[in-house]
């Protein structure tokens, strides 16, 4: 399993050595589009209201993604994630696709760190 702390932006772990790469390992989600939400946040909008939905459904896809280059990354036989970047395109039928892309890596604890 790959602990939360081990997925990361950078290109290293400080305390840790990447001793092996597998590669890019991504993993996606789509935030449908709901008509009726995108009315009602719509008008919120205009007396308002701050499109709170649309930051939660925003945050659900991108939880997706991350949870999904974390099962990739594992079936690589990964320990670790680091160059973690997310990428967000709108669909034709209005839909957000999130696209969660890192590099899947075996990290082992750097000989003499002592922090």
């Amino acid at each position: 399993m790959i602990a939360p702390e081990a997925v990361v932006t950078f290109d290293r772990l400080d305390g840790f050595a990447v001793v092996k790469s597998f590669g890019t390992a991504h993993g996606e989600a789509v935030a449908s589009r709901n008509l009726l939400r995108a009315t009602f946040r719509s008008l919120g909008s205009f007396i308002g209201f701050g499109s709170v939905d649309f930051l939660t459904d925003a945050d659900r896809a991108r939880t997706e993604s991350l949870a999904a280059l974390v099962r990739a990354a594992e079936r690589l036989g990964a320990n670790g994630v680091v160059g973690l970047h997310f990428e967000a395109m709108e669909r034709s039928d209005g839909s957000t696709r999130v696209l969660a892309i890192g590099e899947a890596v075996l990290l082992e604890p750097a000989p003499g760190f002592a922090g």
